[in-house]
């Protein structure tokens, strides 16, 4: 891996530059697992090495790492020795049968797969919600696992949080399009071969969504499918009251899989207490994390959100409701998900003044 290690920008507080950490990404060949290696290389997170794991499928597959190529690896328990950070980007099996090596090695756990959120210790973070809200936890000696909120969650929190500062908002409703991105790389591939297969009048592979998703929408998948979409629709949010706090207002959500490949899509609807004043909430709105296009540029997209690390919103009057107003954010979800969780492992560095590197 990387024998030299860039120094990091002043926006990501990590760890001071000789204090050189090892890390291991679990289902490196997954879709989050390579989000994950992007961005700690993005980042400049200092980590002097980083060891891709997965399962056997996936042994000797070559990946970048920054200007680096490493092997994937299987993982083993011994993988783990002296690991400062592990990041679990598989599937939910997979990180609940080999995450106990991890923190019994010493490691801290950062869970993108959303399978330990019920563990003793466990909490459900976004970085960008905390710092919103102001009340970033002070760092544990021993933190439990640390499971990236889900991007929808994420999102959603954010811009109610901001939202509440123009004014008191009464009601809320959201519609979210899901990609078959959160389903990894198999999820993206049953919509790319049933796309073909409906063209050419062939049977459909059914084996991820037990459903026709391809020029199709559903609010619910078939019975042989997991995880279910109402248990996906119950994680966000079960995920957006952890992180958004007691007093932000309590959206109703609808999740409906649409037959797109990458990057999130919602429709929220913002009833306020009073008239909506669009300047006054456009301007609350905006800022860190979140993009407004202009009148003369694209409205936001899930094409136009993808590689970006910004939430892409437009905002729409209601003309039947003087006091109602339609948010409509996209975002990279896969981006989101692995930005969530390397944040997450800089904000644990204060409690790791040096690495494990002997």
């Amino acid at each position: 891996m990387n024998d030299s290690v860039k120094s990091p920008s002043a926006s990501h507080p990590v760890a001071a530059r000789g204090n050189l950490y090892r890390a291991a990404i679990v289902g490196a060949a997954s879709l989050k697992g390579k989000e994950v290696a992007e961005m700690l290389n993005e980042r400049n997170f200092p980590a002097a090495d980083i060891r891709l794991l997965d399962d056997d499928k996936s042994m000797g597959q070559l990946e970048a790492m920054g200007d680096e190529i490493s092997f994937i690896q299987r993982v083993r328990a011994e993988q783990f020795e002296n690991v400062d950070f592990s990041f679990f980007a598989s599937d939910e099996e997979c990180t609940r049968k080999n995450w106990k090596d991890a923190r019994d090695a010493g490691s801290a756990i950062i869970d993108l797969s959303a399978s330990l959120e019920n563990e003793a210790g466990a909490s459900v973070r976004s970085l960008w919600v905390e710092r919103e809200r102001g009340q970033v936890p002070a760092p544990e000696l021993q933190p439990g696992p640390c499971v990236a909120a889900h991007p929808i969650a994420v999102t959603l929190a954010l811009l109610l949080l901001r939202a509440g500062k123009a004014g008191a908002i009464r009601r809320v409703v959201s519609t979210i399009f899901e990609p078959a991105s959160e389903y990894g790389q198999r999820g993206m591939d049953e919509l790319h071969q049933q796309t073909v297969n409906l063209l050419s009048f062939q049977p459909l592979p059914k084996d991820v969504y037990d459903a026709q998703v391809a020029f199709n929408m559903v609010a619910r998948y078939g019975q042989k499918a997991q995880p279910a979409l109402d248990s996906v629709e119950a994680r966000v949010s079960r995920h957006y009251q952890k992180i958004a706090g007691d007093g932000a207002p309590r959206p109703s959500i609808l999740l409906l899989q649409a037959p797109i490949f990458h990057g999130h899509a919602l429709a929220v609807f913002l009833e306020m207490e009073s008239t909506v004043d669009v300047p006054a909430l456009s301007q609350a709105l905006a800022g860190d994390h979140v993009a407004i296009p202009g009148a003369d540029e694209d409205s936001p997209s899930n094409v136009s959100a993808a590689g970006q690390a910004d939430i892409q919103l437009s905002l729409k009057i209601d003309p039947m409701q003087p006091h109602g107003v339609w948010l409509w954010a996209t975002a990279d979800n896969l981006r989101i998900s692995a930005l969530t969780a390397v944040e997450c492992a800089e904000s644990m560095t204060a409690t790791r003044p040096t690495g494990k590197i002997q």
